[in-house]
């Protein structure tokens, strides 16, 4: 099974996160082999009428703004040393373009800044990326945190046993592999209770059986991960939350650029907002790049 991408979809909009996500789509491009494909999405005027001005013209002024900012990324990408397999105008709201149009071309990795929003905004709202991350047909990386998150130099892999987990593990360790990045693998168990259900203590010495048992599957699965990224990932258990444990991991080394690969289950809108998922609260959280993928993206 391969998870190294053959087509890179990098989706633009001009922004600072964007030009850092330009910087990855070439090195990823260059990295994996891959052609890169590049997206820019017009959005379309609101339905209510302008206060002045004729519509039409309106719509032509922006039509020919975005494909200044499109033409302007595709020459960017070859300054920093890249072809351009296809540059894409779409109008339409971006995240449904950006979605549709990886599907349609099938690729392997999607790529976009992410800026992020207010709390409240993001509650009410979330972001192209978040929306991006949560329905794409392939792993998504958002790329942000500034001129010195990229390239990364560790790779945090977020571990919970899943297939999800899986494809997000060996994609960012094939990644970190083109850098010369370390890894660190982590696992989190929720804290249990000192009772169960019928007021009975815990054994401590089933507790401490559970953990030895997947702290021997973490040091296989390091192993595994050695194969992509050069060097064995350190192993990390822990009891708490996880993606509080991603996210400290992701912080220390004095903030050395980090990249979280963390898979996805898929939960729906109104799950997540309920419950909440690891991804989401690192993708929401976490200063640096996150890669995001489902076990659904595996290829044969």
């Amino acid at each position: 099974m391969s998870v190294s991408p053959t087509k890179i979809l990098f989706c633009t909009d001009g922004s600072a996160d964007a030009d850092l996500g330009a910087r990855a789509a070439v090195d990823l491009s260059k990295g994996f082999g891959a052609a890169l494909h590049v997206v820019h999405v017009a959005e379309k005027l609101p339905p209510y009428p302008y206060p002045l001005g004729d519509p039409a013209a309106y719509s032509a002024v922006l039509e020919e703004q975005a494909r200044k900012l499109l033409a302007q990324q595709v020459e960017e990408i070859g300054r920093l040393g890249s072809g351009v397999a296809g540059g894409h105008l779409r109008r339409g709201r971006p995240a449904d373009e950006i979605l549709a149009l990886a599907e349609e071309m099938d690729a392997g990795l999607l790529i976009l800044g992410s800026r992020g929003k207010g709390r409240i905004e993001r509650l009410l709202l979330g972001s192209v990326s978040e929306e991006v991350v949560h329905h794409a047909s392939c792993p998504v990386l958002l790329v942000r945190g500034g001129e010195g998150a990229w390239p990364p130099r560790r790779v945090i892999f977020g571990d919970d046993g899943s297939g999800a987990a899986r494809v997000a593990g060996d994609l960012g360790a094939s990644v970190g592999g083109l850098f010369g990045a370390r890894g660190v693998l982590v696992r989190a168990y929720p804290r249990l209770p000192e009772v169960d259900l019928e007021g009975r203590a815990y054994d401590p010495r089933l507790v401490s059986d559970a953990m030895s048992r997947a702290e021997r599957e973490l040091r296989e699965r390091a192993k595994e991960l050695q194969e992509r990224l050069g060097e064995r990932p350190r192993v990390r258990l822990t009891v708490g939350e996880a993606a509080e444990a991603l996210l400290e991991a992701a912080g220390e080394q004095d903030g050395e650029a980090a990249l979280v690969a963390v898979g996805s289950r898929g939960l729906g809108a109104l799950e997540r907002l309920r419950l909440g998922s690891v991804s989401t609260k690192v993708v929401r959280a976490a200063p640096g790049p996150v890669l995001v993928a489902r076990e659904r993206h595996l290829r044969a």
